[in-house]
C-alpha cells in the first residue's frame, strides 16, 4: 500500500468515526428531546403558571418555583456580570503579563471546571451556616459564582480577538486608555460579551445541585431573598423523586419549560453574536 492510499484510509477510518460519535450523540439528544415535549408538553395549563405548588392529590402549578427561578437567576446575573466583565478587561487590557493575572487566569480556571455541586457545598458552609437558615442570597451567590467564570472568560477571549491597530489608532489621536476600552474595544467586542453572559445564564437556569445547598424550596409564595426560595430546578428534583403523578406530571412540565427557555437564551445569543460578527 501506497503511502497516499494508506493516508486516505486513515483519513476515511478517522471520518467515520466522526460521523459515528456525532449520530451516537444525536441519537440521545433527539431521545432526550422527544421525552421531554411528549411527557411536559402534555402538562401545559393555565394552573402551571397561575397556581403554587400542590400537595400530592391536589391541583397546582409552578407559579412560585418560576417567580423564584427568575428572582435566583436574574439577581445572580447582576452580581455576576458586572464582576466577570471588568475582571476579563482586565485581563485582556491590563494584564497581559504579572503574577496577578497568572493567578487570576488559574483561579478562574478551576471554577470554570468545578462541579457546581462544590460550589453548593462552599457557599452552604461560608453562608448558610453562618446564616443558620437556607436562603435565596445564598443560591444567589452560589449562582453568581457560577456566572462569574464564564462572564471572565468569553470577555477576555472576545477583547483577544479585537485587533490591536485599533487601539493603536486611538492612542495615536491622544485618547486614554480606559476610553480607548470603553469606547473602542469593548463596543467591538460588544456581540462576544453579550453572547457570554447570556450563555452564563443558560447554564445556571437549570443548576440544581447548588440550590439544594444552599436555596432549598419553598412550597408557598415567598418574595423575601433572605428565606428559603421556591425554584423551578430543586421543585422538579422533589416532584420527579415522589410515588405521586400529579406531582410527577408537574416535574416533566417544569422541565419542558426549563428546556425550551434554555434553548431561547441559547438562539439568541448565536444570533447575536452572528450579527455582531457581520458588522
Amino acid at each position: 500500500m501506497t503511502l497516499h492510499a494508506r493516508r486516505k484510509l486513515v483519513n476515511q477510518i478517522a471520518l467515520a468515526l466522526s460521523l459515528g460519535a456525532m449520530v451516537f450523540g444525536l441519537f440521545w439528544l433527539l431521545w432526550i428531546l422527544f421525552e421531554v415535549v411528549r411527557l411536559g408538553f402534555g402538562g401545559l395549563s393555565l394552573d402551571l403558571f397561575t397556581k403554587m405548588t400542590p400537595p400530592p392529590g391536589s391541583e397546582g402549578g409552578l407559579l412560585n418555583a418560576i417567580v423564584g427561578s427568575l428572582i435566583l437567576v436574574g439577581m445572580a446575573s447582576l452580581v455576576g456580570t458586572p464582576i466577570g466583565i471588568l475582571a476579563g478587561i482586565y485581563l485582556a487590557e491590563y494584564g497581559q503579563r504579572g503574577w496577578l493575572a497568572s493567578a487570576t487566569r488559574f483561579i478562574n480556571d478551576i471554577l470554570l471546571s468545578a462541579p457546581s455541586i462544590v460550589i453548593g457545598l462552599f457557599v452552604y458552609a461560608v453562608v448558610v451556616t453562618r446564616m443558620k437558615s437556607f436562603s435565596g442570597i445564598a443560591g444567589i451567590i452560589a449562582l453568581a459564582l457560577i456566572v462569574i467564570p464564564v462572564v471572565v472568560r468569553t470577555t477576555e477571549n472576545m477583547l483577544a480577538l479585537v485587533p490591536n491597530t485599533l487601539r493603536e489608532a486611538a492612542f495615536a489621536l491622544g485618547a486614554q486608555k480606559w476610553k480607548v476600552i470603553c469606547y473602542i474595544t469593548a463596543r467591538a467586542a460588544r456581540a462576544g460579551i453579550v453572547t457570554g453572559v447570556l450563555l452564563a445564564v443558560a447554564r445556571i437556569a437549570g443548576e440544581t445541585a447548588p440550590l439544594l445547598f444552599t436555596a432549598l424550596s419553598n412550597q408557598f409564595w415567598s418574595l423575601d431573598v433572605s428565606e428559603p426560595m421556591a425554584n423551578l430546578p430543586v421543585t422538579i428534583f422533589k416532584f420527579a423523586m415522589s410515588p405521586f403523578n400529579d406531582w410527577q406530571q408537574i416535574a416533566w412540565a417544569g422541565v419542558f419549560l426549563i428546556t425550551v427557555g434554555v434553548l431561547l437564551i441559547n438562539v439568541l445569543a448565536r444570533l447575536i453574536f452572528k450579527e455582531g460578527f457581520k458588522q
